[in-house]
């Protein structure tokens, strides 16, 4: 049995996130602990934020761990705390789920994401309720503490040319979604210098301006704003900040593999060494880093298990499709505002306009959609769908991605919602639109072929 997602545990509050549950995940991760441990909790702008945080410290404390509260703050932001104040941190976050959802991320004491086989050693301890609950002079101590977001904001500004991004004086459009960087982006901005012009940046866990997910149909407001007020560019947020999405100043949303493309290029361009992203990248990121003398190492789909790599490998830069991107110098971790710094810096150091550089990138198409399937086919299904395929030219390092002259298409269960995604990558529309359909049909048959 797994307790651990993707991205940690997830869940929508009331029905499997009750506070009996959270409070026993808290006495896991505190019998996983040391005794006297201290774990940094922060959390996203969710209304449920707080019940969900408390009976998760409530087990912690109970365990005879500490507990540093620093509040309302971006996921990168409790990491970056915790590498540096902390044995252990948990953000209590569902990132871009709905209102309803929230979820608990556990975090290394290096800020990275824990891996799999510490999360498989708190799931044991879950599963066989084998607790460790102190007497009442041995539970933890729980303190509150200020300035996490300021502490990485300053960290962000000691890794980009500061002064070369003021002098150009930047118009930028900021959407928040309502989430955590409202504590972070408009600040950061403030002191490069940019003229900041805001949009749901206002903290509300309801999300009232739009879906916390970054798509093109959720920031149409952002998209207007950019255009209308002849803006350098515009950004996004999902719910807990780790991810970073464009709009160019021509007022074009910018798909996370161009801008992960762009970033490589530069880095490599000026540093060459490796870059590690999942299956699911565009071959437009293969194709600038190996121009400029880099190598592209790929993984499966997943922040942890990109970051690991990356550590492993000594890579120079990292990150996914979806507009994660990691600086090693900074964290081995997603990190929306660190992007954002660095685009800005790219623009100021080459004098260029964000579509210029977009421009002048190859170009491919992508697509992804989304299928239903409950999780308990997700595994009868990939089986049955490799035994369908198999006559096509596949891997399967992280579901089965099918390889043409020129196009690509990744099929692959979430491990966070009930669906398999499906991505897709052509040089031709047309091309990658039937092929996205002809693929979605074959999965569709084989989820409705499963009982």
């Amino acid at each position: 049995m797994r307790l651990f997602g993707t991205n940690g545990i997830r869940g929508k509050v009331g029905e499997n996130l009750t506070p009996d549950f959270l409070s026993e995940v808290g006495l896991a991760i505190g019998a996983y602990l040391p005794q006297g441990n201290n774990v940094v909790v922060g959390m996203d702008t969710r209304v449920s934020g707080e019940m969900v945080k408390n009976a998760v410290v409530s087990g912690l404390l109970a365990s005879g761990v500490n507990v540093i509260d620093i509040g309302l703050a971006p996921t990168p932001a409790i990491q970056f705390y915790t590498k540096n104040h902390g044995d252990f941190g948990i953000a209590i976050t569902a990132s871009h789920n709905p209102p309803e959802f929230n979820g608990v991320k556990a975090i290394a004491g290096d800020g990275t994401e824990l891996p799999r086989e510490e999360e498989e050693r708190i799931e044991k301890i879950f599963f066989s309720k084998n607790w460790r609950i102190v007497n009442w002079r041995d539970v933890g101590k729980y303190q509150k503490k200020e300035g996490a977001n300021e502490e990485y904001i300053k960290g962000i500004l000691s890794h980009v040319d500061v002064e070369k991004i003021r002098n150009r004086k930047f118009v930028v459009v900021v959407d928040c979604a309502n989430g955590a960087s409202c504590f972070t982006t408009p600040y950061l901005l403030e002191r490069l210098g940019c003229r900041v012009i805001s949009l749901n940046c206002h903290s509300d866990g309801t999300f009232p301006g739009h879906e916390s997910e970054p798509k093109e149909e959720n920031l149409q407001d952002l998209i207007s704003v950019v255009g209308d007020v002849s803006a350098d560019l515009g950004i996004a947020h999902d719910g807990d900040a780790d991810r970073a999405i464009f709009v160019d100043d021509r007022g074009r949303f910018i798909s996370g593999d161009k801008t992960l493309a762009l970033v490589a290029r530069e880095i490599v361009k000026n540093k060459g060494g490796k870059v590690v992203t999942p299956v699911s990248t565009s071959l437009i990121l293969e194709k600038v880093v190996k121009e400029n003398g880099g190598e592209v190492v790929y993984t499966k789909v997943g922040a942890p298990i990109v970051a690991r790599k990356m550590i492993e490998v000594g890579a120079v830069f990292g990150g996914e499709e979806n507009g994660g991107m990691i600086f090693p110098e900074h964290q081995y971790c997603r990190d929306g505002a660190m992007t954002l710094a660095k685009i800005l810096e790219i623009m100021a150091k080459s004098g260029k306009k964000l579509s210029e550089m977009i421009d002048a990138l190859p170009r491919y198409y992508q697509k992804k959609i989304s299928v239903s399937c409950s999780d308990d086919k997700k595994v009868k299904v990939l089986e049955s769908l490799k035994e369908k395929l198999k006559d096509e030219k596949i891997d399967t390092l992280d579901g089965i991605k099918i390889w043409g002259e020129n196009w690509w298409i990744l099929i692959r269960p979430s491990g966070t919602e009930p669906i398999y995604r499906i991505y897709g990558e052509a040089r031709d529309k047309e091309i990658l639109d039937s092929l996205i359909e002809k693929y979605k049909r074959a999965l569709e048959e084989t989820i409705a072929s499963i009982s």
